[in-house]
């Protein structure tokens, strides 16, 4: 079987919800606890509203939750063992990365169906370093490792699939640009159950999996001045920051979006993320430098949960 077979033949498992291409719960292994630092912006830096840093940031050791049974879902054993530099083949037009075939007319449960099949995304783990695209067999414009800046595993949403290359999201690139690694890297190719929906107007969160709501939160948005970005981003990482009084409160979970609108000054990077928070008081209000701050117990849980690779979409 080629690279390619190998990968549609997971992505047909995943379209088509057939039963024995895979567990229904989450199998991968475990990873440790680890620490890493994340940079806190300077405290000479303008506040949009309340004092806190609001994007990737609080400097603090911040600890890597285990995976548990929010591991992304096997779907298949890894394709190739090597990048490869030359394209593989003519590009064919993208199909979707899961599309939910027509419900049997007269289906009480066909609603339900498909929005539990359009809901699985294929995600893959990778483990190796690989060139980054700007299009299928295009122009390298990045590299991808097996870890995150974050030291988390590297695993990605695959939205996009042509010839012998998968187009991502990654935190590498700007926001709502598709980067393409070739099918022959070495990964190992999940199920990912689970998305994100952000409502900006309604300054709301929900938390799916299989299509259902599992969870709902009310959060925090970007001010007048550092509004939150809307598009499809990705989680990449999940982290504890060891202390509820972080201006993170107790876990984040990144994302591979940038704040493009970052305050004058802002010395404390670019990147968003969801968030708990020290001041639960702006929960509902615009109130944050571009992130989404979120009560303690919800963004614990959803940490606890939601797997590394989960699609986020963000919405006006």
């Amino acid at each position: 079987m080629t690279v390619r077979a190998a990968f549609l033949a997971v992505l047909a498992c995943v379209v088509t919800a057939i039963a024995g291409c895979g567990g229904d719960e989450p199998t991968a292994a475990a990873v440790p606890p680890r620490t890493v630092t994340v940079q806190a912006p300077p405290a000479t830096a303008p506040q949009a509203a309340a004092p806190e840093g609001r994007d990737m940031a609080p400097n603090a050791t911040a600890t890597a939750p285990a995976a548990s049974a929010s591991a992304p879902e096997p779907a298949a054993a890894s394709a190739g063992a090597r990048d490869r530099d030359a394209v593989g083949g003519a590009a064919a037009p993208a199909p979707q990365a899961a599309t939910a075939a027509p419900a049997p007319a007269g289906s009480r449960d066909a609603s339900a169906s498909a929005r539990a099949v359009t809901s699985v995304r294929p995600t893959i783990h990778l483990l190796r370093s690989t060139a980054l695209r700007d299009r299928p067999g295009g122009k390298v414009i990045g590299r991808l490792t097996p870890r995150s800046e974050f030291d988390s595993p590297t695993v990605l949403p695959v939205v996009a699939v042509r010839g012998d290359w998968l187009g991502v999201v990654t935190a590498r690139l700007p926001n709502g640009r598709v980067g393409w690694i070739s099918a022959a890297v070495r990964y190992q190719a999940h199920r990912n159950r689970w998305q994100i929906d952000v409502s900006l107007s309604r300054r709301s969160v929900e938390v799916r999996r299989n299509g259902q709501i599992v969870q709902r939160f009310p959060v925090a948005i970007g001010g007048e001045g550092t509004p939150t970005p809307t598009g499809r981003f990705a989680v990449t990482d999940k982290l504890l920051t060891g202390s509820g009084s972080s201006p993170y409160g107790c876990c984040i979970l990144a994302l591979s979006g940038h704040q493009t609108s970052t305050p004058q000054g802002w010395g404390g990077g670019d990147r968003i993320a969801i968030h708990a928070t020290n001041l639960p008081q702006t929960i509902g209000t615009r109130a944050s430098a571009g992130c989404l701050r979120a009560p303690t117990d919800a963004i614990r849980r959803a940490v606890d949960t939601v797997p590394i690779g989960t699609l986020v979409t963000i919405r006006a």
